[in-house]
């Protein structure tokens, strides 16, 4: 415990995006105020849809430098829909990941007491896994062309890019004690890029021989999510069919509001970001409606990062007692309670 100061960046973006972050921010400064050994100096950045329609960008163009100077940056949403999708997405998420070669996007699918699953006959510890999503280039490189009559979306899949996220995930199995890497592939019809990943897979798995080794056609996996969860345990994708099975577990895990990702730098060249990934429910901004719980575990993931995972289990085990009291929720988990009063309840049970 080395008492520092770390500097959070904070971009709430759209919609519930602020509500949610407000709510994350108040459970850093109450570990920190219960700890004594950390405190955290958050800095507010308005970038988004909003900045979009006033300025013509989703952040300025300087925006990367700016954030340079952070430990972290906490993100809440992006999106609206007076803006087009893609606009928001790449010209700030996106951007941000690439930018800051947060190649490790790390997200926990994982049944908490209290958590609704809509699979039958499901024990809690049969949904425990921890997905390591390439995030920096694959699918979503931004690659292509787009004319009238035609377009072509390029995936780029280097052997640096796999390989690091291969190894990445090899280590983290290793690091948590944890049995099983599976990877994530559709090597039957993308028969370049698919195939070069299942290759180097196979190369980096013979690295770990104490770690068991699977690889699942991503239909097949998503199946099996459903029918068989225990099965998995550390999985390894690519940038699409990671960010589409994490919301099929988002779904087996107690629903949106309550998944967090975490986009890393392992190297800490740059700042890593922390993100709810529920979007930015347009619908119920302002409604205090929104569950902040995701992004609190987001902030849990962030304690992680700054090498306290004790306080990291601390807010998740105050998440987890909210729930399982299940006096205190808001709607998407069946409840009628306020984003502001669930929030309180887990600063009470910190």
């Amino acid at each position: 415990m080395d008492g520092k100061k770390y500097k959070v960046a904070v971009i709430g973006g759209d919609g519930i995006g602020p509500e949610v972050c407000d709510a994350a921010k108040q459970v850093m400064q109450r570990v920190s105020e219960l700890d004594g050994n950390i405190a955290f100096g958050f800095t507010d950045f308005p970038w988004g849809c909003g900045w979009y329609k006033e300025h013509g960008r989703m952040m300025p163009e300087d925006g990367l430098e700016i954030l340079k100077g952070y430990d972290a940056i906490l993100l809440g949403a992006v999106g609206r829909p007076d803006v087009p999708d893609h606009v928001s997405l790449h010209g700030l998420l996106i951007a941000i990941r690439q930018g800051f070669d947060q190649y490790v996007n790390l997200r926990p699918v994982k049944l908490l007491r209290g958590a609704p699953c809509p699979l039958k006959d499901v024990k809690r510890e049969d949904v425990d896994m921890i997905f390591v999503r390439e995030n920096s280039e694959g699918e979503y490189a931004g690659k292509g062309i787009l004319e009238e009559d035609r377009a072509e979306q390029v995936g780029v899949f280097t052997r640096k890019g796999c390989e690091r996220i291969i190894r990445y995930a090899f280590e983290l199995a290793v690091k948590e004690g944890r049995h099983r890497v599976t990877s994530i592939s559709k090597g039957n019809a993308l028969n370049y890029s698919m195939v070069f990943w299942d290759r180097i897979f196979a190369e980096v798995a013979k690295e770990y021989p104490q770690i068991e080794a699977n690889s699942l056609l991503v239909d097949a996996a998503s199946m099996f999510m459903v029918r068989d969860p225990a099965r998995f345990d550390v999985v390894v994708c690519s940038n699409l069919f990671g960010d589409i099975l994490t919301d099929l577990g988002a779904a087996i895990a107690g629903g949106m509001g309550m998944s967090a990702g975490a986009n890393i730098d392992p190297e800490r060249r740059y700042p890593s970001m922390f993100e709810p990934v529920h979007g930015s429910a347009p619908d119920i901004m302002g409604q205090e409606k929104a569950n902040p719980m995701a992004t609190c575990w987001a902030a849990s993931q962030m304690m992680d990062y700054f090498g306290r995972p004790d306080l990291g289990r601390r807010i998740l085990t105050a998440i987890e007692a909210v729930l399982a009291e299940g006096k205190c929720l808001t709607p998407d988990l069946g409840g009628s309670a306020k984003t502001s009063e669930v929030t309180r309840a887990i600063l009470e049970a910190l």
